[in-house]
């Protein structure tokens, strides 16, 4: 546990109100991106706070209005993730290198040149972000900032969002392992069983067609069958 002299502020905005907590820098942000460490090793006090500097807490209503708990170590695990931490210049230049990192990866799967059809790779994506200036806030999350990405990237790389509806015909010996990648990667429209075959109506961002294809060909030998049913656009 961080002593109160050294930790700092991590603070997020709910409801109009807010609320902060003390943790250790280096544990919090990895907390933040994924490592599995307790709040108890986080925190330097487990207390919820409306002003840390002035050692207000927050009250018990407005936890529970806000969050509904009370649980102060689920209250800090949202904060943590949802929120702001206090980081150094180099913590904050990292966090951000990996936001910018997942937001690249995100729209390299969702969309795709609209010349070639085919997926911009994430390193163009980004290169396109920094000759467009962007900003990227490393707190929040990536899905939320691809938008307002798009609308500085798309004059200098332009991207097509589509959908795609895909129909594939698996052998029921592979529908076990390729139905569980399928549900974990695409949008389920429809699935049929028949006496040697399960055959499954998809719908995937355009972009992950290569993904999708090779990985249903590697669980079934090559053996499952595909086809493009209908496209249409997202944005």
């Amino acid at each position: 546990m961080v002593s109160v002299e050294k930790a700092v502020i991590a603070r997020i905005h709910r409801n109009g109100k807010v609320f902060e907590i003390l943790v250790d820098s280096e544990k919090a942000l990895a907390f933040k991106r994924g490592s599995p460490i307790s709040m108890e090793n986080i925190l330097a006090v487990p207390q919820i706070f409306k002003d840390s500097k002035k050692g207000d807490r927050a009250s018990t209503s407005d936890m529970e209005s806000c969050f509904n708990t009370t649980d102060v170590f689920k209250i800090a695990e949202e904060i943590i993730r949802h929120g702001e931490i206090q980081l150094t210049t180099e913590q904050k230049r990292e966090l951000t290198e990996e936001k910018r990192k997942e937001i690249a990866n995100i729209i390299s799967r969702q969309g795709v040149d609209p010349k070639t059809r085919l997926p911009h790779p994430p390193q163009r994506i980004l290169n396109a972000m920094e000759q467009a200036h962007v900003v990227v806030d490393p707190f929040k999350p990536a899905n939320t900032q691809i938008k307002d990405v798009i609308e500085k990237i798309q004059e200098i790389l332009p991207i097509s969002f589509e959908k795609v509806e895909i129909a594939a015909r698996v052998p029921v010996q592979f529908a076990g392992k390729a139905g569980f990648v399928i549900r974990k990667m695409a949008n389920v429209k429809k699935e049929e069983w028949q006496s040697n075959y399960w055959i499954v109506l998809m719908e995937i961002p355009a972009g992950m067609q290569s993904e999708i294809y090779n990985k249903l060909n590697e669980l079934t030998s090559g053996q499952v069958e595909v086809k493009i049913i209908k496209k249409s656009d997202t944005l």
